[in-house]
């Protein structure tokens, strides 16, 4: 939602809405946490909203910008944003300070080295400005002070103040306008107002300083930041946020252990100091060693996983379709065809390595042993294309290769089956007692009975489906190189298509279609890509029907098949 804001206030920027997009940039801060690093970004645009409507609104920028600064001490385009705002205002030394600090960080940052260039400018220029005495009254003290009258404003002001009065800290700075009224300066267009019409006479001002929350004065952190770069061995403190749940664990431990916590200053550090100790306390615990066991296999899980996804990643990227032109020289279609092979199978190759790796993690992971005979069976058929639509001679061809993509892949088929067959037998209790121990059971309770049994029987059906599709591709090639064992291999896949739920019709057409088939198309233009995908269509309807949710494996099984090898057979 934060981000849906974020991007609204985007377009409006773009819009010259600056006063909506800045309302939309609020919204975005209020869905975020109060440090979350995004709210040093939204903070900056907001910033940048208020530079764009014309110097009166520069003092509210630098309020942005130092709010910005705050959660993120290096960002240096709030830096220069203020750094430009304090220029405009004729606050070249503030200025000179955020220049500066960029530079030590991007020396070779052409923006701040311009900048820098005309705030040194600036600095000779006002160098004999004329000035104006000011009354500073605070609390039973007064004590006198001289401003510039070309160059001064409330930044500059505060900075005249923290140095009459250096035990001061989070102020508001006041004056008394005709009516007797004490009104707070916030801006210099209000500073103008309090020289111009305030308490005092022509030469001089009345200013009433008053102590407030460091929340209530926006240039408190600013000031103490500029004041400490000024010496090098002063430490800034930075704000700090005790969370809900601190308050919440000291009183706990003065409730029910006895310790009055209120005797002690720094409640969070007593807090922590004990929080540690309980924690070292529990882990040594022999309950808590199996939840280290679950523990350890649901992040060993995770890794896999990771590694699992990354080599599906590879196998779409092999995806990517085969463009050739009508007008296309044989030459150039003979350089794309090879390029957009080599493309496929280095994917391919990749994807399986992943898939290798993720099972070295996780040697039990049934979908990476089932992802890698898919990548293996789709290698096989792409090397098979290439050779036919090279028009290579299938008695020298060297199907080896080929061959032994399909036996891993098949073996990969059947041993994935086994290791997910064993994963559903033990699942009720192994899974359910893990999440129980975690007390994750009850993410699992909106899954009904026959919902996890239906859900089962899709994934049997769609591992079926696969290794199906795999064998009939096995046996095209084969029939072509004259193997006698392509049409053992053909029955084997019927089998499996009809494990899968397909209808005697279906079956009926691809059979029609097999090459084998003297009524066939000729050439290889059969339809089993086709009918497959129709068949995950019609699943995908039926589940989205019925509401049971997806397996992890789907997007793998489900994946639709490569144009290239169309391509291939057609070029």
């Amino acid at each position: 939602m934060s981000r849906e804001a974020k991007e609204e206030g985007n377009r409006l920027f773009q819009d010259k809405d600056y006063e909506s997009a800045i309302l939309k940039y609020q919204k975005a801060i209020k869905l975020l946490p109060k440090f979350h690093i995004d709210v040093s970004y939204l903070r900056s645009n907001i910033a940048e909203c208020y530079i764009q409507m014309g110097i009166t609104e520069y003092p509210k920028a630098i309020i942005e910008c130092s709010l910005s600064l705050q959660i993120s001490h290096k960002h240096n385009k709030a830096l220069l944003k203020r750094a430009r705002c304090y220029e405009a205002l004729e606050n070249y030394d503030l200025a000179e300070v955020d220049v500066c600090q960029v530079l030590q960080m991007e020396p070779r940052n052409v923006m701040a080295l311009e900048l820098y260039e005309r705030v040194k400018k600036g600095k000779c220029r006002n160098a004999d400005g004329s000035t104006r005495n000011v009354k500073l009254v605070y609390g039973e003290e007064i004590r006198w002070a001289q401003i510039s009258t070309t160059n001064c404003n409330i930044l500059k002001l505060r900075e005249i103040i923290s140095e009459k009065f250096p035990k001061s800290k989070a102020i508001h700075v006041k004056y008394k306008d005709q009516e007797g009224d004490l009104v707070t300066i916030t801006t210099n267009q209000e500073l103008n107002w309090a020289e111009t019409g305030g308490e005092g006479d022509q030469a001089s001002i009345k200013l009433y300083i008053v102590e407030v929350n460091p929340d209530q004065d926006p240039l408190y952190y600013q000031l103490t930041k500029t004041e400490c770069k000024k010496h090098e061995n002063c430490a800034v403190k930075e704000p700090t946020s005790i969370d809900d749940w601190i308050i919440q664990f000291a009183q706990i431990f003065k409730n029910y252990v006895g310790l009055n916590s209120d005797t002690y200053l720094d409640i969070h550090k007593l807090g922590m100091k004990l929080y540690s100790e309980a924690m070292e306390e529990s882990v040594a615990d022999e309950e808590a060693q199996s939840l280290f066991n679950t523990a350890a296999e649901k992040f060993q899980e995770m890794a896999a996983l990771a590694l699992f996804n990354w080599g599906n990643v590879h196998m779409s990227r092999a995806k990517k379709r085969l463009y050739i032109t009508e007008d296309a020289s044989k030459e150039t279609v003979v350089l794309k065809v090879s390029a957009a092979y080599e493309l496929a199978r280095s994917e391919y190759l990749q994807a399986g390595d992943r898939y290798e790796e993720s099972l070295k993690i996780k040697p039990d992971f049934y979908e990476a042993v089932l992802a890698l005979g898919q990548q293996q069976f789709e290698q096989a058929k792409l090397s098979w294309y290439y050779a036919v639509g090279n028009n290579a001679n299938l008695e020298t061809w060297p199907s080896s290769e080929a061959l032994e993509l399909y036996n891993n892949a098949e073996g990969n088929m059947e041993k994935g089956m086994q290791m997910w067959e064993t994963y559903e037998e033990s699942k009720p209790s192994k899974v359910k007692l893990g999440m129980q121990k975690m007390g994750l059971d009850r993410i699992f309770k909106d899954l009904s009975e026959d919902e996890t049994l239906e859900q089962s029987s899709n994934m049997r059906s769609q591992i079926n489906l696969l290794w199906g599709t795999m064998l009939y591709e096995r046996s095209i090639m084969e029939f072509k190189l004259e193997l006698p064992v392509w049409q053992e291999c053909l029955e084997v896949a019927v089998e499996k298509f009809e494990l899968a739920g397909a209808s005697e019709t279906d079956i009926h057409l691809i059979m029609k279609n097999h090459c084998s088939n003297e009524s066939a198309v000729e050439g290889m233009s059969f339809n089993i890509d086709e009918i497959v995908q129709a068949w995950n269509e019609m699943y995908e309807a039926k589940r989205w029907e019925s509401g049971v949710r997806s397996f992890r494996l789907e997007p793998v099984l489900r994946r639709r098949v490569s144009k290239l090898c169309h391509d291939l057979e057609y070029v």
